[in-house]
């Protein structure tokens, strides 16, 4: 996305864990993670669909371990929160349907060499907004989210749910991010804190919810008078979660990724093993575009990687430094091809992703995270970039537009 000067507005959103798409990415991750756990070379790919009282997690699992999905799925929805009747879904008491079946031995044959799991482009993208070198919306969208998720599980405001929403608009100058205009953020909760009319709730929540909620993850510096605070714009949401909504794996990419301010190939992330290289792909995009802006190479960096179904090399790559780049972009390939394995079989080896790391991933984003398991955000490779593009010395800090 090339911006220009003048004044502009962006926006991003995310959810929380018990919003249904993303109880379905959970599932389905931790699936993944248990197959992971005992059978690191195991082929997964596995959808999970929720609704009204019901689980049906499917797909095709290729493993020597065994999984038991029915408990497996009971206890993700347990520690999302949903263990009570009020929410109207409950682990104890849904229906949950096992429709899996095993990895097509024509995918497998292309696999097993070290081919690509599909074909696809994928995408990954760095900028200086903040010091996780991510875009400052989507950021501050996760931040808040997760603080619904914190102050409900600490019972800070009994009456939140698991189900909720975040958006945030920031103002923008001439590509530096300004102040925040408008924020959303849309909470399950109880009937308590419901007005007389039983329409609306009060406003007492509305400002329980500001003070616990948005000022701690916003701050002073990035409100002001302006700044316009939208609380359960509908009036209410006590009716949330799956009962409200069908949740289906894989149907927030742009929460997981970059909010909206960088390109997302064709494939979802969650659900899916490491030769899928949909998801592993996308991380050593991310990778590489995170230690190209920590270098100095460039401010901002889109990456696109493609693959073709079988063959291990990318068929393509491509890099756009928008305008920001201290080098040409030739030889910022060029580097990266030299310092990055960019094969299925070396992706999995330099990230480690051989492993049960990735339910963790499936709410409040992929990227941005700098936990443990969270390997494609090091900026080990940073020192060896800036050396061989600028053979300047490595530099203390990340300089950033704006410290969220």
């Amino acid at each position: 996305m090339q911006r220009g000067n003048g004044r502009y507005y962006f926006t991003s959103e995310s959810v929380t864990e018990g919003h249904p798409d993303k109880v379905c990415d959970q599932i389905s991750d931790g699936v993944l993670d248990a197959v992971m756990k005992d059978d690191p070379s195991g082929r997964v790919a596995c959808e999970t669909f929720v609704t009204r009282g019901m689980v049906i997690v499917g797909g095709e699992i290729t493993t020597k371990t065994f999984v038991d999905v029915d408990q497996l799925v009971r206890q993700v929805l347990g520690e999302i929160g949903y263990n009570h009747h009020k929410y109207g879904f409950e682990a104890a008491t849904c229906a949950v349907v096992n429709c899996i079946g095993r990895q097509s031995p024509d995918i497998a044959q292309g696999v097993d060499t070290g081919g690509a799991g599909d074909q696809g482009i994928m995408f990954g993208y760095a900028c200086r907004e903040t010091p996780e070198l991510m875009p400052l919306p989507i950021m501050l969208a996760h931040r808040l989210c997760r603080k619904l998720s914190d102050v409900r599980r600490a019972g800070g405001l009994k009456y939140l749910g698991p189900d909720g929403k975040s958006q945030v608009t920031i103002e923008y100058l001439d590509g530096r991010p300004l102040r925040v205009d408008t924020v959303v953020v849309s909470t399950q909760h109880t009937t308590e804190i419901l007005d007389r009319s039983g329409k609306q709730i009060t406003d007492r929540a509305r400002n329980e919810i500001i003070d616990a909620i948005i000022k701690p993850v916003l701050g002073k510096r990035l409100m002001d008078r302006e700044t316009r605070c939208l609380i359960n714009p509908t009036g209410k949401f006590v009716v949330g979660g799956p009962v409200s909504d069908t949740g289906v794996t894989g149907r927030k990419i742009i929460v997981d990724t970059y909010g909206g301010r960088a390109p997302h190939g064709g494939g979802a992330f969650s659900g899916k093993d490491p030769t899928k290289v949909d998801r592993s792909a996308c991380y050593m995009a991310r990778y590489i575009a995170k230690n190209v802006v920590a270098a100095g190479a460039a401010d901002e960096c889109t990456v696109q990687l493609a693959y073709a179904i079988g063959v291990a090399e990318p068929v393509g790559v491509y890099f756009d430094t928008h305008g920001t780049g201290q080098v040409d972009e030739s030889r910022i390939e060029a580097a990266v091809r030299k310092h990055f394995p960019l094969t299925p079989r070396g992706i999995i080896e330099t990230l480690k992703l051989r492993q049960p790391i990735f339910r963790a991933t499936a709410a409040f984003g992929h990227f941005g995270r700098e936990e443990k398991g969270f390997s494609w955000e090091k900026t080990d490779k940073a020192d060896l970039l800036r050396d061989e593009l600028m053979g300047k010395p490595a530099k203390s800090g990340k300089k950033v537009l704006i410290a969220a």
